[in-house]
């Protein structure tokens, strides 16, 4: 679950338990996880037909096998032939059907979990949550479920105890990346300073599904008094896939490879999504609505919706305003639409890690 990834940014994905809660709605500013591809996922889905709910407030988590739970220490055996057949270490993400930092987890269950991490040295674990912020309340939960049984405790859980505190502290595991989840400005200004504020030797966004363009300020890439020490190291951006998909202003994913080629930052594009910028005898279409211009008209024949820059979508020609500035956008599936952009893919991941 899974043991090869289709996910371009990682080798592996390993799902301690599955379901989560919406967090980053429309409605409070984001709208990330309104149209979730975890909530309708083929294992949500199965247990769902079973009866058991694992998505939304009070829903309950259900923890996956036992034999799942083996496959980290696999890959983290295979450590050394999968390096020397690709130069670098595995990378697995971390709950992509949940949130590691899910505080409606019971604290037992993220135990095993960074006990699992600390136990598996020589593969890279990304991090990646929504909850961001709630980062340290939970370590120290899990230190103080510890603590609770410390007088009958292991040299295992002793040990565990005190890799969490060193983490706490500042000492951060290397083989952890710590991720947060943003899709338009208003995460972006809210989460990232939360993030930089989390020890972690990798500190990447996941931009996906990107909404609206995003200005990721320049002090969030370096440390304060310095000129390269990056506090942020990767970027991942990509536009929504589903049946509900909302398309990408392609000069939003345009401008994040931009700044993080100015600051040094690792750009990694994902992908279009359903969405995707029509060429049109050669030239993108991008107009502004005049009452009865007939170059308009078409021009807006020929796309299936009409995007701001500012992230105002349309999707029928007499809905738009005029003197507003239009880009239209084609329907054509994710898999046409592929992860191009400008003519070529870019897969940059943060140096050291290759």
């Amino acid at each position: 679950m899974a043991a090869d990834s289709k996910i371009e940014w990682c080798d592996h994905t390993f799902n301690p338990w599955i379901g989560c809660t919406k967090v980053s709605i429309a409605a409070s500013g984001g709208g990330g996880c309104d149209h979730c591809y975890a909530e309708m996922s083929t294992p949500v889905r199965v247990l769902r037909g079973k009866g058991e709910e694992t998505w939304g407030a009070g829903a309950q988590r259900v923890r996956t096998s036992a034999a799942n739970w083996t496959l980290p220490k696999r890959w983290n055996a295979q450590a050394e032939s999968f390096r020397a057949q690709h130069g670098r270490r595995q990378r697995v993400f971390c709950a992509s059907l949940a949130d590691w930092l899910d505080n409606a987890v019971d604290i037992e269950w993220l135990v095993d979990l960074l006990a699992l991490v600390r136990l598996t040295p020589d593969i890279d674990w990304l991090m990646l949550s929504k909850r961001i912020g709630i980062w340290r309340s939970r370590l120290e939960a899990a230190a103080a479920a510890l603590r609770d049984r410390l007088e009958r405790a292991s040299e295992t859980a002793v040990a565990l105890l005190r890799w969490i505190e060193r983490w706490l502290a500042g000492d951060a595991p290397v083989n952890v990346w710590i991720g947060a989840t943003v899709v338009n400005q208003a995460e972006a200004d809210r989460d990232v300073p939360k993030l930089l504020a989390v020890a972690a030797v990798r500190r990447f966004l996941s931009m996906e599904p990107l909404l609206g363009p995003v200005d990721l300020h320049l002090p969030w890439f370096s440390e304060p008094g310095t000129q390269y020490k990056p506090l942020l190291h990767w970027v991942i951006a990509g536009g929504e896939s589903g049946a509900k998909a909302r398309p990408m202003h392609p000069d939003w994913a345009r401008s994040l490879r931009e700044q993080c080629a100015s600051a040094g930052v690792p750009f990694l594009f994902k992908q279009w999504g359903e969405w995707i910028e029509p060429d049109i005898n050669g030239m993108p279409v991008r107009l502004t609505a005049r009452e009865g211009d007939p170059e308009f008209f078409d021009a807006a024949a020929k796309v299936d919706g009409f995007l701001c820059v500012d992230g105002r979508f349309e999707e029928h020609v007499d809905d738009l305003k005029d003197d507003v500035r239009y880009l239209g956008m084609e329907r054509i599936g994710k898999k046409a639409a592929g992860r191009l952009l400008d003519g070529r893919e870019w897969n940059e991941v943060p140096h050291g890690a290759a």
